[in-house]
């Protein structure tokens, strides 16, 4: 099965002749009309609100795009928040959501009027210590551990992950937040990765919102916004289903109706953070085939690594490949598609049946758009590759550009012994 690309093989013709591989490419066509089908999803909540996690593709000009359909940023670093401040977004259309968390990030958090969300019950205590003052608008992480299972099986493991405060720590922290002088109040919980499935955020809502009215009946706290967070997933593989968002909007709705509006919170605000479902399809990764290898297998080498995409090296994750031009024939050949790096897991793909690849092919890494160069690194010295954004009339426009051995080495430029040197 074949996946189709949002760029043809002309238009990449064209872009290669002005940026050189490997380079990540951003579809702004895909990427305005899913955030408008987000947005859409969730209209019946007036306090609905989509965080983006920018960690998932941490470029201006595409958190900018996303602010223009209401989109606000989830933050979890010092970087991030300067990010979003630097993109004119801050006070409430900032979430900051962190773990293990430095003092000076809260600060800057504060700074910003950001809502910040406690990932740990000692949080409070250093919360205060550190500002002086508990704010008047504090979020709660849960965790329910054990597993989490909804009507297609088991989907994770919470009970293993490091996020999130249990029940009991979750009551006995609202109680001090009162105490202290909070006056509005979040709950935040995210349980699952990647789902591909329109069942998860809908059985997630029923858990908190059941998990919320409790809150109110035992604490009588009333909480004024829901974040589900992120989880929704897309599809990897050809053979996948997408999720259907407006699907996903409604069933939330449902059990919404269902379990809070009965309970006299119906004016609670409906929150997320998808950073995968937001921006993952509408990025690919575009490589040029540069050698080929015939030992105990096939191999293509790539201009790329997995210094420009980890989640193969690191997951096993799967990406699909097109070889531009070459959409329409047989794939009759079988390779491991491979990088640079002196590391044997640099693979973007493990005996995959593909057409003939010849030297100079251009190859689509396809669903890059979150995760992808946001998970770069240099090892080997190998270069941050450059960040295009086709636009919505087709043209080309660069909006990162790749970095430079100078950018590389200049960490060192303090020094007087290799100054001019390591360029």
């Amino acid at each position: 099965m074949k996946k189709e690309t949002f760029v043809t093989k002309e238009q990449l013709d064209a872009i290669v002749k002005e940026y050189p591989t490997p380079f990540h490419l951003y579809d702004e066509k895909g990427i305005r009309a899913n955030a408008q089908a987000v947005k859409d999803a969730f209209a019946w909540n007036k306090g609905y609100k989509e965080y983006f996690a920018v960690k998932a593709t941490p470029n201006p000009f595409l958190i900018k795009i996303l602010h223009e359909y209401g989109c606000g940023c989830d933050c979890s670093s010092m970087a991030e928040l300067v990010l979003s401040d630097a993109c004119d977004i801050r006070g409430e259309d900032i979430m900051f959501s962190s773990n293990d968390t430095p003092a000076e990030e809260f600060v800057k958090a504060e700074e910003l009027g950001a809502i910040i969300n406690l990932d740990d019950f000692t949080h409070i205590e250093f919360l205060e210590q550190t500002l002086g003052h508990i704010p008047e608008t504090i979020s709660l992480r849960y965790n329910p551990g054990g597993v989490y299972e909804i009507s297609n099986g088991i989907m994770d493991n919470p009970g293993d992950a490091k996020y999130g405060l249990t029940k009991a720590q979750l009551f006995q922290g609202y109680r001090i937040l009162k105490e202290k002088g909070a006056k509005r109040f979040g709950l935040h919980s995210f349980l699952v990765s990647n789902t591909v499935t329109n069942d998860y955020y809908p059985a997630l809502a029923r858990t908190l919102f059941n998990l919320v009215v409790e809150i109110k009946q035992e604490l009588g706290i009333e909480i004024s916004f829901i974040n589900l967070s992120g989880g929704v997933g897309i599809a990897y593989k050809p053979d996948q289903t997408p999720n259907d968002i407006a699907a996903i909007g409604a069933g939330v709705h449902q059990v919404y109706d269902e379990i809070l509006v009965p309970a006299g919170l119906d004016n609670v605000a409906i929150y997320t953070e998808m950073g995968r479902f937001m921006m993952g399809p509408y990025g690919c990764l575009v490589t040029k085939a540069i050698h080929e290898k015939h030992t105990y297998k096939e191999y293509i080498g790539v201009d790329a690594c997995a210094a420009n995409l980890m989640r193969p090296a690191m997951y096993g994750a799967y990406h699909h490949i097109t070889v531009m031009g070459k959409e329409d024939e047989p794939c009759e050949h079988m390779y491991d598609i491979v990088g640079a790096l002196c590391e044997n897991n640099d693979k973007f793909a493990i005996d995959r049946m593909l057409p003939k690849i010849d030297k100079g092919d251009l190859l689509v890494i396809h669903d890059t758009g979150a995760h992808g160069f946001a998970m770069g690194y240099n090892y080997n010295g190998r270069l941050w590759s450059s960040e295009i954004l086709l636009q919505e009339d087709g043209t080309p426009k660069l909006i990162r550009r790749a970095e430079t051995i100078a950018d590389y080495f200049a960490t060192f430029d303090c020094f007087d012994e290799f100054k001019g040197k390591l360029q």
